[in-house]
């Protein structure tokens, strides 16, 4: 944890900034970004699903005589091509749209151009996620407030409740296992990396895993080779037992290594 303060209060301060943390829980087949074109491929038969992570759609611009119909309510959106249905002699005909449409979606301050093949497959979910602007806006809306020791705490918590807030980008994590000089009995391995833009902190999670029973001390972990500017660590268990895991959470002041 933060290396002064009070812990008791800043755990009570913290529960309060992870309950209104927006949760970072989606796994969307199509990913879009803000103020750059996305080429993505939508069914032209079934209603595909638009989702603003974080937000409202606040808007939906598009050509409506490339038959199209498009509703909106909160943080969705619908968007399903028309078919043209023709009978002649008794046989009825289905016509399929195969024009691409472009629409510009309003989500969260920014615009989204999304340039749509339509085609035969199924719905298809586009989910619009910030940009580096807006996780910066975000974060500082979140933890701007704060105290750098409360912001090391709600990170640190959040991390472990798994309510990783949607405005944090991940980074791939170092494929390397550590082992520190003063802890020879562990081994680490990193199995998280978020960077916390717009607040010049990262953070990453841990497993520390023990070769033989050990009791653990926070400042086992103030190591360089955990990063070159440590402003919290936080481990969820400080007794081990042979083969047994721990989860340690290090918060830098610099960015990401």
């Amino acid at each position: 944890m933060p290396m002064s303060g009070n812990r008791a209060r800043l755990t009570c301060l913290a529960g309060a900034l992870v309950a209104s943390l927006p949760v970072a829980a989606f796994a969307q087949s199509i990913v879009a970004l803000p103020d750059q074109t996305s080429r993505i491929r939508l069914s032209n038969r079934d209603v595909n699903h638009v989702v603003c992570v974080g937000g409202d759609i606040d808007d939906v611009k598009f050509s409506a005589e490339k038959g199209l119909a498009v509703e909106r309510g909160g943080s969705d959106a619908w968007i399903k091509f028309l078919v043209l249905e023709t009978e002649d002699m008794g046989t009825k005909t289905r016509t399929y749209v195969t024009t691409p449409s472009e629409f510009f979606v309003s989500c969260n301050g920014a615009i989204y151009p999304l340039y749509a093949e339509p085609a035969d497959i199924p719905a298809q979910t586009v989910t619009l996620v910030p940009g580096g602007a807006q996780r910066a806006r975000a974060n500082d809306a979140l933890l701007g407030p704060l105290v750098e020791e409360e912001r090391a705490v709600g990170i640190a918590l959040a991390i472990l409740q798994d309510r990783v807030p949607a405005s944090f980008s991940e980074v791939a994590p170092s494929r390397d296992r550590l082992i520190l000089a003063g802890l020879p009995g562990a081994s680490l391995d990193e199995r998280r990396r978020l960077e916390v833009e717009g607040m010049g902190l990262s953070v990453s999670e841990y497993l520390v895993r023990a070769s033989a029973a050990m009791t653990l001390d926070e400042r086992d972990f103030l190591d360089a080779a955990l990063g070159a500017d440590i402003f919290a660590i936080t481990i969820d268990r400080l007794t081990l037992r042979p083969n047994e895991t721990a989860r340690l959470i290090v918060v830098r002041r610099s960015a990401l290594q």
